[in-house]
C-alpha cells in the first residue's frame, strides 16, 4: 500500500527506470486500470477552478517529456481491467507490424488504489503496483507467438461470486482458443505464468487446463498479492531469475480483469534467455 504522498506516476517511474532502455524508443502504451490514475493533475484544482485541463495531465505524456523520448508517439490503454498490461503488449505488437521503421516500444502499466479503498476484490488480495518492459521488431529474451482477447461487456456488473465462477469457464476457453491461434497444444506449454488470484482458485485452474500445478509459477504471491495488471510481469520476472527456462520453451500468461477481459499471450524462450 502507497503511503499518501506516492502516486501511481511514482510506482510507473521507479519501474521503468529499473529497465536498460534503448537509445530510440518509438512508442509509449502507458496502462492503467483505475481510471483515476490516467491523470497525474491536481484533482483539487479542477474542483477549485471548475477548468478541465486539471483532468488531462496525463502521466504518459510526463513520462516521454522526462525521459526525452521526444520523438516517441504516446498511446493511453484504460478499460480493460486487470489485463490492461496484456493489452499493452498485443497493441505494441500491432504498432512495430504497422510502423515498418519503428523498433521498440516501451509498455508500462501502474496503479494506486485511492486513500480509503479496500484492498480487495473477488476474494483477492490487491497491492499498489506498477511494471514496465520493451517490446521490441529485433531479437529479445522471448518471442511472442500469439495473443488473445475475450471480452463480454455484459458482465461488467457481476458480483464477486459471479466473477470466480466466470473465472473457471472463460480461462479454459480463452486458453483454448489461445493454443488454436498459435497452432499449440496444452502439452507444448512449459510454463504458466499468471496474475498473483488466490491459489486455490489457480490449483483448481490448473486441472482444468490440464497443466502441472507445479509449471503455474506465483512464486510472489505471498510477497505482493495481486497488483492489478502488473502480476505477469512480476511473476515472468522471478520465473526467468531461477534459471529454470531453456530455449524454445514455451510460456503461457494469463490475466482476468474487471469489465470483463480475460487475456492470454504466449511467449517462446529465445537462445537469448541464457
Amino acid at each position: 500500500m502507497c503511503p499518501p504522498e506516492q502516486y501511481a506516476y511514482d510506482l510507473a517511474w521507479a519501474a521503468v527506470k529499473s529497465l536498460s532502455l534503448p537509445e530510440t524508443v518509438d512508442a509509449i502504451v502507458y496502462s492503467t486500470c483505475l481510471p483515476h490514475n490516467g491523470n497525474a493533475g491536481d484533482v483539487t484544482a479542477w474542483s477549485e477552478t471548475r477548468d478541465v485541463k486539471h483532468l488531462m495531465d496525463f502521466p504518459a505524456s510526463r513520462m516521454q517529456s522526462a525521459l526525452g523520448l521526444d520523438s516517441a508517439a504516446v498511446f493511453g490503454l484504460t478499460q480493460q481491467g486487470c489485463t490492461g498490461l496484456l493489452g499493452s503488449l498485443r497493441l505494441a505488437g500491432a504498432l512495430l507490424a504497422s510502423e515498418p521503421d519503428w523498433r521498440t516500444v516501451l509498455c508500462v502499466t501502474a496503479d494506486r488504489f485511492p486513500d480509503g479503498a479496500l484492498y480487495e476484490q473477488s476474494y483477492n488480495l490487491v497491492s499498489d503496483g506498477a511494471a514496465a518492459c520493451l517490446v521490441s521488431a529485433t531479437a529479445g529474451r522471448f518471442r511472442v507467438v500469439a495473443w488473445h482477447q475475450i471480452t463480454n461487456g455484459g458482465l461488467h456488473a457481476a458480483s464477486d461470486d459471479e466473477t470466480v465462477g466466470l473465472f473457471f469457464s472463460y480461462v479454459p476457453n480463452l486458453v483454448r482458443q489461445t493454443l488454436d491461434r498459435a497452432g499449440l497444444d496444452i502439452s507444448d506449454i512449459d510454463w504458466v505464468v499468471p496474475q498473483n488470484t488466490n491459489h486455490n482458485a489457480w490449483t483448481i485452474a490448473a486441472r482444468l487446463l490440464g497443466v502441472n500445478r507445479d509449471r503455474v509459477c506465483q512464486t510472489t504471491l505471498g510477497e505482493i498479492g495481486h497488483a492489478i495488471s502488473a502480476d505477469n510481469i512480476i511473476n515472468l520476472s522471478a520465473l526467468l531469475d531461477t534459471g529454470t527456462v531453456r530455449p524454445g520453451q514455451h510460456v503461457l500468461l494469463v490475466m482476468a480483469g474487471h469489465g470483463l477481459n480475460w487475456q492470454a499471450t504466449i511467449l517462446q524462450a529465445t537462445e537469448r534467455i541464457e
